[in-house]
C-alpha cells in the first residue's frame, strides 16, 4: 500500500526553496549594482534611470544597452568583482546621502540594530 504524500511538508519545502531564490536574485542584483558602479549613484538617480529602461519601448536603445551589458560581462569574466560596501559606508558616500531615503532606512536600520 503506499504511503500518503505530505503535502504540507512539501509545500513548505517549496516556499523555503522559492525565498531563497529570491534573496539569491536580490544578492546578485546588489552585487550587479557595486560591479556597474551604481553604487555611487543616489537611490533617487538610480531608481529614475531603472524606470526610465523600463518604460522604453524603443527596441534599437534596448538592443544598445543589451549589446553594452553583454561587453560589459565579457570584460568582466577575468576580473574579481570588487567587495561590496557597507550600508553605513554607502549612505555616507552618497552624494544626496543627507536628504536621501536610503540614508533614512539606513539609520533606522543601524538604529533598530543598536537596540537588539
Amino acid at each position: 500500500m503506499r504511503k500518503p504524500k505530505d503535502f504540507d511538508a512539501q509545500l513548505k519545502l517549496l516556499n523555503e526553496k522559492a525565498k531563497q531564490l529570491k534573496e539569491r536574485k536580490v544578492r546578485q542584483l546588489g552585487e550587479l549594482i557595486v560591479a556597474t558602479g551604481a553604487d555611487t549613484l543616489s537611490p533617487e538617480i538610480l531608481a529614475g534611470a531603472l524606470l526610465a529602461i523600463v518604460d522604453s519601448q524603443d527596441p534599437q536603445k534596448r538592443e544598445g544597452w543589451r549589446k553594452h551589458g553583454e561587453s560589459f560581462f565579457q570584460k568582466r569574466d577575468d576580473q574579481p568583482l570588487p567587495q561590496p560596501q557597507s550600508d553605513t559606508q554607502i549612505a555616507q558616500n552618497s552624494p544626496s546621502s543627507a536628504q536621501s531615503g536610503w540614508n533614512r532606512a539606513v539609520q533606522a536600520r543601524s538604529s533598530a540594530v543598536g537596540n537588539e
